[in-house]
């Protein structure tokens, strides 16, 4: 592809040479066939995240897209280890049952190394297809015995796995595959007659809606519906179950440009549930007076209002969260408010310190790589240098 191109044609170009139509190109970066259209005739210009995703499913640097010179050897695109990808796409054969406990203890870590490690996303790639495997081998090998009891346990631990994978594939860019295993949890949970499972599944097919733009009133419909099935039941659990759920309804209504609702909402009902919980991470929602506070920063975020955002963000203590991943979407979303305030020196501090907390993750977030671009467009002589080291260590240049 040339320098000389446009952003558009080079994006046309690579379409067509790695032979992929503008209808399945869009559908993966999740925008519209008219807007790609309309972006390689050079009608629109994408935007950071966009063009992030776009260079992700093309498997080019970002930087080729803007018309830096394509390396002989292009990144492969972040879309999820090939290994887990036909973990669940390529069904195996029936295999003998495994101990349950065994299952469970093994699902446990991979959770734990899920929400915890700074090396998650390699770390799963190498847990998760065996224990997808086995799994769904122990679950066909009950299906037809007369064992109730070990049959709806291993459906529990599917609906737990199922959810794990739909945080994995969301984050690796498979929006597909993710509203699939978002779907078989909820099955699991059904078929176990677990109602807390089957609300940890509805607030797992919130988040793929809430990931898929003009979805957000379905995300609400989804979570709110399981929030008033949990009623029934006046545990704890299902408390922190219920205050899970209100989130997810918080960020769809702020996404959905209603900022007043979601604070109402907040204050309404997620903090009084918070407050009866305490910190709590019940089906690894990580419900509780942090992640609530978390979430009035995300609506403030969202509204474009930076001041109030980054007003809320220094009463906050994220580092005691169980989850590396909330702590990690907490600090972008302070540098993005920064970014907001044009405030470079702040944005590039903490986009150095999510390096260092969580450097695959960087890797693979779309907002991330977007702020990073941002940065390199306007970033002052004085720290051009840090800004492009930490650019090309993510492969944008």
């Amino acid at each position: 592809m040339s320098p000389r191109l446009p952003v558009g044609e080079r994006v046309r170009d690579r379409r067509r040479r790695v032979g992929r139509t503008q209808a399945v190109l869009a559908g993966l970066c999740g925008i519209t066939t008219d807007y790609l259209s309309q972006i390689e005739r050079g009608l629109k210009t994408p935007s950071g995240e966009v063009l992030a995703r776009l260079a992700a499913e093309l498997q080019v640097p970002v930087g080729t897209l803007l018309g830096d010179t394509e390396p002989e050897h292009a990144p492969a695109a972040a879309t999820g280890s090939s290994r887990i990808v036909r973990a669940l796409l390529h069904r195996h054969g029936a295999r003998q049952s495994l101990p349950s406990d065994e299952l469970r203890a093994r699902l446990e870590h991979a959770w734990r190394v899920w929400q915890t490690s700074p090396r998650r996303f390699t770390e799963a790639e190498e847990l998760l297809p065996d224990l997808m495997r086995d799994v769904e081998g122990t679950v066909r090998a009950l299906r037809s015995g007369n064992d109730a009891t070990a049959r709806r346990e291993v459906l529990r631990i599917a609906a737990d796995l199922y959810g794990l994978l739909r945080s994995y594939y969301r984050r690796t860019g498979r929006p597909d595959l993710s509203l699939m295993v978002a779907d078989r949890a909820l099955r699991a949970a059904e078929d176990a007659d677990d109602p807390l499972r089957v609300g940890a599944a509805r607030w797992n097919l919130g988040h793929v809606l809430l990931a898929q733009p003009g979805s957000e009133e379905d995300a609400a419909d989804v979570t709110m519906d399981a929030a008033h099935d949990l009623t029934a039941l006046d545990t704890p659990a299902a408390t922190a179950l219920r205050g899970a759920l209100e989130l997810v309804t918080v960020v769809a209504e702020a996404r959905s440009r209603r900022p007043w609702a979601a604070r109402e909402r907040l204050a309404a009902a997620a903090v009084p549930l918070a407050r009866q919980t305490g910190e709590s991470n019940v089906h690894w929602t990580v419900f509780g007076p942090t992640n609530v506070m978390l979430h009035a920063v995300n609506v403030e975020m969202t509204a474009g209002d930076a001041t109030e955002g980054l007003r809320l963000a220094d009463r906050i203590d994220a580092t005691q969260m169980p989850s590396r991943e909330r702590q990690f979407t907490f600090g972008l979303e302070v540098a993005r408010c920064y970014d907001l305030r044009r405030d470079d020196a702040a944005v590039l501090v903490h986009l150095l310190e999510l390096e260092q907390l969580a450097p695959e993750d960087l890797q693979h977030s779309p907002l991330g790589r977007e702020l990073v671009i941002s940065l390199l467009g306007r970033v002052r002589p004085t720290y051009r240098p840090q800004a492009t080291g930490l650019a090309q260590r993510l492969q944008l240049l």
